[in-house]
């Protein structure tokens, strides 16, 4: 995994970003995805969780992760949603 640019641009600074593609994303170590499970970012915590309220829906699972695991590899839809 990469390091995320974005995370360190100063107010103001031109970033590149991607909403589509195939990412290894942070997520909560006791939640267990399946793959092909929907999975949501929940912006509090900074980590991909499973959809639920407040949570923004970002894609699909390609691959299980489960309890104990800290990254989850994701296909980010490139859909702009809003919380649940």
């Amino acid at each position: 995994m990469g390091v995320d640019r974005a995370a360190f641009a100063a107010a103001g600074e031109t970033v590149t970003i991607a909403t589509t593609g195939v990412f290894d994303l942070p997520k909560l170590a006791s939640t267990v995805i399946a793959a092909g499970d929907p999975v949501a970012w929940d912006d509090t915590a900074k980590q991909v969780n499973v959809p639920g309220t407040g949570r923004y829906p970002i894609g699909t699972a390609i691959e299980a992760a489960g309890n104990g695991a800290t990254l989850v590899r994701v296909r980010l839809d490139g859909v702009a949603t809003s919380a649940a």
